[in-house]
């Protein structure tokens, strides 16, 4: 069976925060703020794996009164959904996504992205597409208060 999944997510921008995006860690003034590393893309993923499960969505997963996951990298909240997703015994064929923002520039910082979510998604580097645009200075994002993110994925659920 194939089932598709969306997802979208949204930080705003914080002085004193380390931005992490796909893992990536990415020189910035400001962070995304969140209860955890606030990183939209891995979040957007997440969603998305979600919904093709038919699951909850991430802040019902993983609540943001948790304290366990207070500061938590989203990669490990990336990897206990995949855990999660093998159970169900889906496999990812395609994930394609979107991170919106003003600056920093992204795609230079694309490749590495891809270096860390591969091994974690199970999939090759072709079956992960991450592109970086920016909101051509309206609302929030913008005005670079904030920054976003889409992903869409498709998975093969064996039953």
């Amino acid at each position: 069976m194939i089932k598709i999944g969306i997802g979208y997510d949204i930080h705003r921008l914080k002085e004193g925060r380390m931005l992490f995006l796909g893992g990536v860690e990415i020189p910035s003034p400001k962070g995304l703020a969140g209860h955890s590393d606030g990183d939209c893309l891995i979040h957007a993923i997440i969603d998305a794996l979600l919904g093709a499960a038919g699951d909850r969505d991430i802040g019902q997963v993983f609540p943001d009164s948790d304290p366990k996951t207070k500061g938590i990298r989203s990669t490990v909240l990336l990897e206990e959904a995949m855990e999660e997703c093998r159970r169900k015994g889906m496999s990812i064929q395609h994930i394609d996504s979107i991170i919106i923002a003003e600056s920093p520039k992204l795609a230079p910082h694309i490749p590495r992205m891809k270096d860390v979510l591969c091994p974690l998604l199970g999939v090759k580097r072709g079956d992960l597409g991450i592109k970086a645009k920016t909101h051509e200075g309206l609302g929030a994002v913008g005005r670079g208060e904030a920054i976003a993110a889409l992903a869409q994925v498709l998975v093969k659920i064996e039953i």
